[in-house]
């Protein structure tokens, strides 16, 4: 029998943040299949902490360089992800994220008429390889005729990106900008649909498992069905096992690499907020102890605080406090514990 607490120190190995790290950005972005994107700085964070260098530089030139994107592949949540893996995702899981569009336009008071002549904007301004950042993008939209105030400018650049116009590519300034799919994205990759089923099982679970076909419903938008049809397409190549009467999957490898490196998993980490350990799952009770989840999202708002783990498990967050030379990180832990709140301002000084 499997214990909640080696599922979650396997999640740990499988996903790069104990054990062998990642060899650059992209691999560790691929090992995912996906990686939380809603706080971009957090989210470098997040992929620099699985690379061998831990060096939020690598994971910046991966993105001027067109490998990794930022964009909506599924959930209508941003994501980073391998610029390849961009329009399979977005055609496999992005009609599901498109469920209920012609009542949020309604409540925006937009069109499909409107969404329409934004597209025809944009694609005239990024055309021949230029890009702009998302203030001068919605700039260019409003002078074309199509109301960019409130909620509606957001909407459609969601919109265009979940529709495969526009991602976000490289940075410029620190901020990332926009740019065509068709001419950013250079070698997409094209899968038919249950080509994509088997190779978004298959990821997920190699770098998320042990997990369960729930948690995989939660993380990608998509169904049951989809994923069981996925989990045919995989045959073999993952391993199941029984923890608390409930089947999760997983690379036949992760059992291994946590023997290996069982005490690395178990030290004392720092997470940015939104990291994959935290919010790829449906089920976080393994990592967790659900009477703390408000203590982590303050109010189920959907922001995420950055969290202290300690032996697989979450036992508190932390946050910066001042700037410069006064700038110190504090942590409140959910139990008293004064020499893991002592660790964590040299800890998180360490964080790429």
């Amino acid at each position: 029998m499997t214990s909640l607490q080696d599922v979650a120190l396997m999640r740990l190995v499988a996903q790069g943040l104990a054990g062998p790290p990642a060899p650059d950005a992209a691999a560790a972005v691929r090992r995912l299949a996906a990686v939380q994107g809603q706080d971009f700085p957090g989210a470098v964070t997040s992929v620099a902490l699985r690379t061998t260098g831990h060096r939020r530089a690598d994971v910046l030139a991966a993105m001027d360089d067109g490998t990794v994107v930022r964009s909506w592949p599924m959930r209508g949540t941003l994501h980073l992800l391998l610029a390849e893996d961009l329009p399979w995702m977005l055609e496999l899981l992005g009609p599901r994220a498109l469920a209920g569009l012609e009542k949020r336009r309604a409540s925006l008071e937009l069109t499909g008429a409107d969404a329409e002549r934004a597209r025809e904007i944009v694609v005239a301004v990024l055309s021949g390889g230029r890009r702009l950042a998302r203030a001068a993008l919605l700039t260019a939209i409003g002078d074309g005729g199509v109301a960019t105030t409130g909620q509606r400018g957001y909407h459609l650049l969601w919109f265009l990106s979940q529709t495969g116009t526009l991602c976000l590519g490289p940075t410029d300034g620190g901020e990332q900008t926009f740019v065509l799919v068709e001419e950013w994205v250079r070698a997409p990759r094209r899968l038919d649909r249950e080509e994509a089923l088997g190779e978004l099982v298959l990821r997920y679970f190699r770098g998320h498992g042990p997990a369960t076909v729930a948690d995989l419903v939660r993380w990608a938008g998509t169904t049951v069905r989809d994923v069981r049809a996925g989990l045919a397409v995989t045959g073999d190549r993952l391993d199941r096992l029984q923890v608390d009467g409930t089947e999760h999957l997983l690379d036949p490898t992760t059992p291994e690499l946590l023997a290996a490196h069982r005490a690395e998993a178990r030290a004392v980490r720092l997470l940015p907020g939104f990291d994959e350990f935290v919010l790829g799952y449906g089920d976080r009770s393994a990592v967790l102890d659900p009477a703390f989840a408000e203590r982590i999202c303050p109010g189920r708002n959907g922001m995420f605080a950055p969290t202290v783990v300690v032996d697989g498990r979450v036992s508190g967050t932390w946050r910066w406090t001042g700037s410069g030379r006064r700038r110190v990180a504090s942590a409140a832990l959910f139990t008293e514990d004064a020499a893991l709140a002592a660790a964590v301002p040299t800890l998180a000084a360490a964080l790429p």
